[in-house]
Order: C-alpha cells, then sequence, then structure tokens
C-alpha cells in the first residue's frame, strides 16, 4: 500500500511567528507551505531542488536537505515534534523528550511507554558506539539517527524517525521550525580548471558563511547544452571548466555584497584564482540556480549517450576532503570503464561534501549488473575511508541498505534492527530497505532478465530512443516535476495532474503504466500489452498539450505516446473507439466539404438551434458545447480573389491554411496576408484542401494522418525544395510539421526541409525579415495578455513572439496559466468537461474576470480562443497576433482587436434557426413519407 498524502492531507493547521514554528499535514508541498508562510516573513529552510513538487512528509522521509541546508541544515534539524502512528494504529506526538516528560510517558504504562523504554535501553547500549563510528560530517543520511537518541541531543524520538524512509511509522503531522526569509542575496560565481580544483576551494570558502555553496562541472553544462536547457543562464558563466555557485545573504544588498567581497578577498590572497561572476540581480541569480537545479534531468537520457543510472548518485564526505575524494572517485570510473569525455558529471552540494551522479552501468546484461555491484561495494568502501557518508541526501532504501555494516560495523546494524523491531514488529513498514535488505541487485527495474516487449510495428519512429517504444517508455526517472501544482515561471506540465492530484494522471504515473504494460518480468502487473484498459484509462485524461515535451527533464513526451498507444489498442476494431475520436479526428474532412459546398451557414444554423444541436452532439458522441461555427467563406476561398500588395520584394512565402483558420477563423489568415504583404511578402497559398493531420494524430488514428501528411508533404515538397518558408498561424498545426511530422518520417528529406523552413508568424517577420518594422499599435491596444497554446510553449517558443511585441509598442504579459483545458478534441469528449473547465480555472479564467473588457488578450490558438469565448464571463474574445498587429496598418477597418466588422463568423439569426428547424422537420416527413411509401408497395 502506497499512501499519497498530497491530495488530501496538505494544510498548514497553524502557525506561530512568534515562535517561529508552524504545524503541517504531511501532504503539503514545499513551495506551497512557504507561500503560506510568506506573509509571516518566515519559512522552512531546508529547499531540495524538487521544491515546486516534494512534500514535507517525504522530506522527513528522507531526511532531505538541498542547497539552503548550508545555511539551516537537514530537515532532522529543522523538526520541533512530529505526530506519527505505528503499524498497529497507536498515535503519539514526539520529539526531545527531557527527564520530566520521559517520566510522564512512563507514568502511563502504555505501549509508547514500553516504545520509550526500550529505546533508552538501546542508546545506553550503544552509545558508545553511536559515538565513535556515526560520520561528524554535515551530511549523514544513511542508517538510522541513532545520534538523536543521545543525551546531548535530548533523547529526541522525532530525530530518530527522520530519514526512516517510512521503514518505522507513518507521519501523520509535523511541527516545524522556521526561520526568517533573507531578505537580499548576492550569487558569485567562480570558475575553475576542473571540478577536483573547486573542490579544493571549499573550505576556503566556507568560514566567509555562505548560505549556499554548490558545485558544477563542464559536463554537466555540455549535457544542458545538447538537451537546450538553460542557454541563456549558461552564457553568463564565467571561464572555466568547473564552477562554484556561492550566495551570500543579508538585510540588504549592502550587507549580502559585502560578504561576498570579503570571500574574494580571501580566495585571492589563497592558492586559488578562479574566474568570478558577480550577481546581485534576482532573476539573474535565479536562472543560473536553475542550471544546478537541472542536474538530474539533464543527465539522464542524454541524446548519443549511454543510459545513466542513480545508485551512487548523492555520497558525501568531510567537505575538507571533497577535491581527493572526487579524484579517487574519478579513478575508481576510470578503472569500471564508466569514464569518458562526456560523463559522468560530478556536480552538488560541495559546502557540505555532498556529490551528485549518475553513472552509465550497464544494467541491461547479467556481466553488467555483476560489475555494477563490484563497483558499489567499492565505491562504498571508498566514501568510510574518507570518513563520509553512503547517502547525503536521498537515503540508503535498497541500493545501499546492504552495504551498510561497511561504514557502521555489525554491531550499530543490529542497533538498527533493534529500533526496527521497537517500533514495528511484524516488519510490515516497507520492508526490505535499511534493516533486512533486499540484496542492491535484486528487484532491480531493468536487469540481466530483462526482456519487454518492444513492438517494432510503430508508427512514431522514436528516432531519440533508438527506434524503441520500450526504451521511450523508460524515460521517466522519477523526477516528479509533472507533479507540481503551479505553473509559475511558465510551465505546462501536467494539467490534468494539477486539477485531479491523482499520480495516475501525472506523466510519471502514465510513464510507469506504460512501462509496465511493455515488462519483460515475470511478475509484471500488466500482462494486456496494446489492449490494457489500464493505460488507456490512465491516459484517458492526457490533454495532449506536450507540456512535458519541454517541461520533463527526461524528455518524456506522453501526447506522442498517448497517440501510439491509441493507434494500436483500437488496431482492427475501429468500431470500439469513441465516437468523438471518429467526429473530431475527421474535422478537417468534413470542414472541406463544407467548405467546398459553402454550407457553413446551413450547417451553423443546424449546430446552433436547440432540438437540433443536441441531437448533433448525440450522434458525434461529443459532450454539450458550444460548436464552433463554420466561415462563410473558407480563406483559400478568399485568396483565390484577393489582390496581392506591394511587389514582393522578400520573395514569396507559403502561409499554411490549416484547418482551423481556414474553415472557422479565416479573417485571421486575411489579418496576417495583409501583414506580410505589407512586410514585403509575396504570399501564396496552396490550391488544393490540405491537412497537418493534427486532428487524427491527436486521436490515435495515425494510419490515416500518414496518409495525410504525406500526401501534404508531396504538395509542398516543390515549395521547400526551392528553399521557401512555410508560415504556421494555428500553434497545434505548425508543431505537427517541426515535430511530429519528422517522428513519423524520419528518413525524409522533404520532411525535414520542412520541419526546418517551418516558422511562425512572429519568426518570419524577425528573424527572415531584417529591416522590417511591424506597425505600432494605438496606445488602447498597447498592453495585452498572452494565453501562450501549449504547443507553441513545448515545440515552437515565444520568444519571437514576444520580440515582435515589443517592437510594435506592446507590453505583453505572458500568463502564468498553463493550458487553457481545452486541448483541441479533448474538451470535447465525453467526460472530459469538467477536467477541461478546471484546469481554465485554474489560472486564466480567473485573471480574465479582473480584467477590464477592454484588455487584449492574445491567443494564437483555436482551441485557446474557443475555451475563453465559452467560459469568460468577463466578456473578453481572444484575438490573434496577426490582428493585433494588423488592426494598427494604416486604413485598417475594425477595431483595436483588428477584427473588421462581420469578419467572424456570427450565430445564426433567430429567422435561421427556426428554418433550419423547420427544415429539418420537412426533411423528416419527406423521409418517414418515402419509408410508408416503400413499405406500402411492398404489401
Amino acid at each position: 500500500v502506497v499512501i499519497d498524502w498530497s491530495k488530501y492531507c496538505d494544510r498548514l493547521e497553524s502557525v506561530d511567528p512568534d515562535a517561529r514554528t508552524c504545524v503541517v499535514q504531511p501532504g503539503i508541498v514545499l513551495d506551497e507551505l512557504n507561500r503560506r508562510l510568506a506573509p509571516t516573513g518566515l519559512r522552512f529552510g531546508p529547499e531540495p531542488a524538487t521544491h515546486a513538487n516534494c512534500t514535507i512528509g517525504g522530506m522527513i522521509g528522507n531526511n532531505s536537505c538541498g542547497a539552503t541546508a548550508q545555511a539551516y541544515g537537514k530537515v532532522v534539524d529543522n523538526i520541533a515534534r512530529l505526530e506519527v502512528q505505528l503499524y498497529d494504529g497507536t498515535r503519539f506526538w514526539c520529539g526531545e523528550t527531557g527527564d520530566e516528560e520521559y517520566a510522564e510517558i512512563e507514568r502511563h504504562g502504555d505501549l509508547q511507554a514500553s516504545l520509550y523504554r526500550q529505546l533508552r535501553a538501546l542508546r545506553d547500549t550503544y552509545a558508545d558506539e553511536i559515538r565513535a563510528r556515526f560520520p561528524d560530517i554535515p551530511r549523514r543520511v544513511s542508517g538510522y539517527n541513532l545520534d538523536s537518541l543521545l543525551p546531548e541531543h535530548g533523547f529526541d524520538v522525532a530525530g530518530l524517525l527522520i530519514g526512516s524512509e517510512s521503514t518505522l511509522v507513518t507521519v501523520l503531522r509535523a511541527e516545524l521550525e522556521l526561520v526568517p526569509v533573507v531578505r537580499e542575496r548576492t550569487l558569485v560565481v567562480l570558475g575553475f580548471p576542473d571540478i577536483e580544483t573547486a573542490a579544493d576551494a571549499v573550505p576556503t570558502i566556507l568560514p566567509y558563511e555562505p548560505i549556499a555553496l554548490e558545485g558544477i562541472d563542464s559536463r554537466l553544462l555540455r549535457d544542458e547544452r545538447i538537451k537546450h536547457l538553460n542557454p541563456k543562464a549558461r552564457a553568463e558563466l564565467p571561464d572555466g571548466n568547473a564552477f562554484l555557485l556561492v550566495q551570500f545573504g543579508g538585510e540588504t544588498l549592502q550587507d549580502a555584497d559585502e560578504h561576498a567581497h570579503r570571500m574574494l578577498d580571501g580566495l585571492h590572497e589563497s592558492e586559488h584564482d578562479p574566474a568570478v561572476a558577480f550577481l546581485d540581480d534576482p532573476s539573474h541569480e535565479q536562472e543560473l540556480w536553475q542550471v544546478r537545479e537541472a542536474g538530474l534531468g539533464a543527465t539522464a537520457h542524454v541524446p548519443g549517450r549511454p543510459d545513466t543510472f542513480e545508485g551512487w548518485e548523492d555520497s558525501a564526505v568531510p567537505p575538507e576532503r571533497l577535491g581527493d575524494y572526487l579524484r579517487r572517485l574519478r579513478g575508481l570510473y576510470d578503472e569500471f570503464g564508466y569514464l569518458s569525455e562526456t560523463g559522468p558529471s560530478l556536480y552538488g552540494h560541495f559546502g557540505h561534501g555532498c556529490v551528485h551522479t549518475r553513472i552509465p552501468f550497464d544494467l541491461y546484461s547479467a556481466d553488467g549488473v555483476a560489475a555494477y555491484r563490484r563497483f558499489m561495494e567499492r565505491a562504498a568502501d571508498l566514501v568510510v575511508e574518507f570518513g563520509g557518508s553512503f547517502s547525503g541526501e536521498h537515503g540508503d532504501g535498497q541500493s545501499r541498505g546492504e552495504l551498510l555494516p561497511r561504514m557502521f560495523g555489525d554491531r550499530l546494524v543490529t542497533a538498527f534492527e533493534q529500533v526496527k523491531a521497537v517500533f514495528d514488529p511484524l516488519d510490515r513498514m516497507n520492508p526490505g530497505k535499511v534493516v533486512a535488505p533486499y540484496r542492491l541487485d535484486e528487484n532491480l527495474r531493468l536487469g540481466g532478465d530483462w526482456a519487454p516487449y518492444d513492438p517494432r510495428d510503430l508508427h512514431f519512429r522514436f528516432p531519440h530512443d533508438g527506434g524503441s517504444f520500450a526504451e521511450a517508455a523508460n524515460r521517466c526517472v522519477g523526477v516528479g516535476k509533472c507533479r507540481q501544482h503551479t505553473t509559475e515561471g511558465g510551465a505546462v506540465m501536467c494539467p490534468s495532474y494539477q486539477v485531479t492530484h491523482e499520480e495516475e494522471h501525472s506523466t510519471r504515473g502514465r510513464a510507469r503504466l506504460l512501462f509496465e504494460m511493455l515488462d519483460g518480468h515475470g511478475d509484471s502487473t500488466l500482462r494486456d500489452g496494446w489492449r490494457s484498459e489500464a493505460v488507456r484509462d490512465a491516459l484517458d485524461l492526457c490533454l495532449a498539450c506536450k507540456g512535458c515535451k519541454k517541461d520533463c527533464p527526461a524528455d518524456v513526451d506522453m501526447a506522442t505516446y498517448k497517440a501510439e498507444f491509441l493507434s494500436h489498442h483500437y488496431e482492427g476494431r475501429w468500431w470500439r473507439r469513441p465516437r468523438a475520436h471518429l467526429s473530431m479526428g475527421w474535422l478537417p474532412a468534413v470542414a472541406q466539404v463544407v467548405g467546398r459546398t459553402r454550407l457553413g451557414p446551413v450547417v451553423n444554423a443546424v449546430t446552433h438551434t436547440p432540438p437540433l444541436s443536441r441531437a448533433a452532439v448525440a450522434i458525434a458522441g461529443v459532450e454539450n458545447r458550444e460548436v464552433p461555427l463554420f466561415a462563410g467563406e473558407t480563406l483559400q476561398q478568399w485568396f483565390a480573389r484577393h489582390e496581392p500588395y506591394g511587389d514582393g520584394a522578400r520573395g514569396s512565402v507559403l502561409l499554411w491554411p490549416d484547418t482551423f483558420t481556414n474553415h472557422f477563423h479565416p479573417h485571421i489568415g486575411q489579418a496576417a496576408v495583409t501583414l506580410m504583404e505589407h512586410a514585403g511578402w509575396r504570399v501564396v497559398l496552396p490550391e488544393e484542401p490540405l491537412c497537418c493531420g493534427l486532428t487524427w494524430i491527436s486521436t490515435g488514428q495515425l494510419a490515416t494522418a500518414e496518409r495525410v501528411l504525406g500526401r501534404t508533404v508531396r504538395s509542398l515538397a516543390e515549395h521547400v525544395r526551392a528553399g521557401g518558408l512555410v508560415v504556421g498561424l494555428e500553434p497545434s498545426c505548425t508543431a505537427v510539421f517541426r515535430s511530429d511530422a519528422p517522428e513519423l518520417f524520419p528518413g525524409d528529406r522533404d520532411v525535414r526541409r520542412l520541419r526546418d523552413q517551418t516558422v511562425t508568424l512572429a519568426e518570419l517577420l524577425t528573424e527572415h525579415s531584417p529591416g522590417y518594422e511591424p506597425p505600432h499599435v494605438p496606445e488602447r491596444s498597447a498592453k495585452a495578455l498572452a494565453q501562450v497554446h501549449c504547443h507553441q510553449h513545448a515545440v515552437l517558443d515565444w520568444q519571437a513572439d514576444r520580440k515582435l511585441l515589443h517592437r510594435a509598442g506592446v507590453d505583453a504579459e505572458q500568463l502564468d496559466s498553463g493550458c487553457c483545458g481545452l486541448a483541441g478534441n479533448f474538451g470535447f469528449e465525453p467526460g472530459h468537461l469538467e477536467v477541461s473547465e478546471a484546469c481554465a480555472e485554474r489560472v486564466l479564467l480567473p485573471r480574465l474576470r479582473d480584467e477590464p473588457p477592454e484588455t487584449v488578450v492574445l491567443a494564437d490558438g483555436f482551441s485557446c480562443r474557443t475555451q475563453i469565448h465559452e467560459l469568460d464571463s468577463g466578456g473578453h474574445e481572444a484575438v490573434h497576433l496577426a490582428e493585433l498587429l494588423a488592426s494598427a496598418l494604416p486604413g485598417a477597418p475594425g477595431s483595436a482587436y483588428g477584427v473588421a466588422p462581420g469578419a467572424r463568423p456570427t450565430t445564426p439569426s433567430r429567422r435561421a434557426r427556426a428554418l433550419a428547424l423547420a427544415g429539418t422537420g420537412l426533411a423528416g416527413l419527406a423521409a418517414a413519407a418515402t419509408a410508408v411509401r416503400f413499405v406500402w408497395k411492398k404489401r
């Protein structure tokens, strides 16, 4: 049984600012706790790199630390009391226990009293051994905290339980000790020739009392460069191949700067002479910290490199011996064949002597697993030689539990076993960890016997995973960034988790189920492969937003995995597909028929006449939502009679007439044509009806998507072979050309050309139109809120839009709202309406309600505009970038939004709806009469 406290038990129950304490439930996320504490000027001190998604309960279980532990210590140093529950249901509060309190507990004579008596006896038995064998270092996290029971530590039972990894008790509440928020910070980045030399400088820096002291090496930076992580921050690093990030705090910026300068003066007087970058701008500091915090994700699944794994990822030694330890550790890597020019990277909390790394163990073969065991044993002996700890942050679990006798000796391991027997005599709490542990090479997720089902009849080719869906499904390394409760900082991942708070509906949860589905071990829990209903149900609430493609540190792309799975799940049994897959997936084909026949107004009248609209959505199998309106004339039809403006001196550019722009919002295409022509381009459009295949991809109808997309590529081949650019207006369709198409056809040269030559409107005007100055928008439109489409965030980026808007005089605020919730077909599929609306209600809709109706809302995505139109009670009509800028051209008609009167499809009139109802009734009567006549003739 795994208990996830984060959904329901996440309260901050009380705060005592004077005592600097608070009481919390275990499921509260660290960042959320500190947000709630902000008005008091206090915060919880330890802050792991996963602060946006780690819970206090998890931090207590691991005795977490993070960079700020340099100033505040481990979790064990910041807990006053715990309320805990034993396996039999016994509950009590515990903490430091003075003689009087101990006597009071003894007087009750209950299970707690018995437990305390046994612990005191155990302490007295092993006190000398504890003092002698426990490493005296800042980051000793391995083993149970028997030292907390010593008299000099106040017989702190809570301290004993912290870091016990759920092997002893369940934590119900925690009283935390808080620290004042540091008002001002200064960050100094020091560059060194190598990471060992950087580590040698740590003892010189420590006397100046930094509040954080982190180390990173060039291999980590190389991995981040390959993964396109933090480019701006990496450019701000000083010269060097290894770096120390040294942070100082103070009441004022001057105080923090003075600390930093004293440290620099001390370094210059020593044998160390690093390159220096001095930052006291909070935004730049945060960017550089992201370089360090990205370490785990950056070093996992690096393209073109062997897979790397944890196992020896957080060893710790005395800081003054760190440089020599790193030299010996690197020598051990070399001895086992793990060392190369590209890795392993060494980084971590150098001020506390704690080192993070991921090692390219071969965990796929029996020989590789045997080498892994030998390395772990040698590394354990090395860290003991240096007086260190196997774990300086994450705990031992199974991967190092077997090695504990090497660090503590047999007697103290016996003491651990006795502690376990005191709290959990039946061995029901997380068995096989710390005490009587499984072997470190037992129960491996992979292992020499791993033989997953690895289908090769795939549609997506998974080029970054060697064409293997099994490898793709194994990308997740469990960081849990997909469990963030907020989208602050512009992140999107993972909207379904953000509204459900269920692990199953996180990217990590879905990845785990896909791995289990393909797992080749005999005890696999999912045995029905592509037909698995458990996997289908977990993927059902995936919005296919592609947020994880950008935000996941391991580059998991769940939208692609979902499409591939659905394609196989329904293969050969299309009748089992939800009707919404067919109606929404084939929407482009329906739209082309409606456009050719110019029946848009008739269809609109039918879909917006209540009795008929209800019948239409029932037949289509979609939610009872407002159906988007077809335009009376498509963009291609308008363009056929359009008289070009200007001489087209910049050359020819093809505007891609995606289904949504062409058939529903052609006014946006018209605005884009006008804008590009004013910029000096000669605009062309394909004459025949084409489609990128997006709706078939998102519904998992990949065979059809490949045919549709292949036809489009052939049609555009002549243009792209001549070097012509393709401009996309709809982000999701543009992203197909830039991302999905190359993954469906990785070897096709024309697809690669299309990928490389497809640009957004903003990219065309900022990167391919030298000297172009956009029209300056009127003052009433100079401030805008931007709802950036998820696929633009994940695949295309929004920086070109930001630059273009700035040059046009627009102060555009990018909302930290994540996915709008409609997500193409998702919001129309049965059972999704509640989640769809909840996504919008997180940030987007409340923010729009607070804005006056005249506020300009930018949303290039058709889904985003549709969701805002339907759900925003503030009366905002979101507009496309092309509309806003075209509205500022000389003589442009329409409002500040750039929408000419009558340009948008309008709701059918009462007369049109009445005619539609009457016409449908007459058609029904005619059909009935025909049937009666047919039956009568047969008599």
